[in-house]
């Protein structure tokens, strides 16, 4: 899997039609002991998301904020507990799990440096099997929203660090995910870049998309200003 943005999914307009009263993505005892370590790294995790929640996890570092993610994102299975989204397992129903989610790494990874902006979209696009008229439209319709259409034909080596996180967050939303699932999205990002961020993050929780944005204490209104947050300590998740 490429790191930098998770497998493309299935669609906020798919995910929506799902029974609004139950919960977008249920934790339950979620529990993660790495090896080698006495203490587990968390060992009760519970969370409930409603359609159209976003949702930040805050934390001291090494709490385990991107084990987390990573966790919820099925690129890792905890030791214990129920993940859920939209009812599907990530173990049990992999390839329709991740088609349901879009992830960003922290950090610059998952470019190919001799892909266009463009390229990467329509690579991105083919990888989430959509029609090949599907792919063309959301492309554009990618560009447009994140503002990279002056930018499509510029290699991913040649581009500022902030224009290479705007591609990576535009790569997460392209195949229209039913959550998001974001590592320190703001990296990077200068002011009119984030406001973007926090225009388009909130567009989608209009939509019934649910949001899951792990910041370090102390930054938990960057992104998402209106949303929950949630702090990791002592084993657990509680409201801050």
């Amino acid at each position: 899997m490429n790191e930098g943005v998770s497998l493309p999914t299935a669609g906020v307009a798919d995910a929506a039609r799902s029974d609004a009263s139950e919960p977008r993505l249920r934790l339950e005892g979620v529990a993660k002991t790495w090896p080698k370590q006495e203490v587990p790294l968390f060992a009760h995790i519970g969370l409930e998301l409603q359609p159209g929640t976003l949702a930040v996890v805050t934390g001291r570092n090494g709490v385990g904020k991107t084990t987390l993610l990573r966790i919820v994102a099925g690129l890792i299975s905890p030791d214990a507990g129920v993940v859920r989204l939209d009812g599907l397992s990530p173990g049990e129903n992999r390839r329709d799990y991740h088609r349901r989610i879009g992830f960003l790494s922290a950090g610059s990874a998952g470019l190919y440096a001799r892909l266009t902006v463009g390229q990467h979209l329509q690579y991105w696009g083919r990888l989430a099997m959509l029609p090949a008229a599907h792919v063309r439209s959301r492309v554009a319709a990618t560009l447009e929203l994140f503002e990279l259409g002056a930018i499509a034909d510029r290699r991913a080596d040649r581009l500022s660090m902030g224009q290479r996180q705007r591609l990576r967050i535009a790569l997460a939303f392209l195949h229209e995910p039913s959550l998001l699932v974001f590592d320190e999205p703001w990296s990077s990002l200068d002011g009119d870049a984030l406001e973007l961020l926090r225009a388009v993050t909130a567009d989608f929780g209009v939509r019934g998309g649910c949001g899951l944005f792990s910041v370090p204490i102390g930054q938990e209104l960057e992104v998402v200003p209106a949303g929950r947050i949630f702090v990791i300590e002592n084993g657990g998740l509680r409201p801050l």
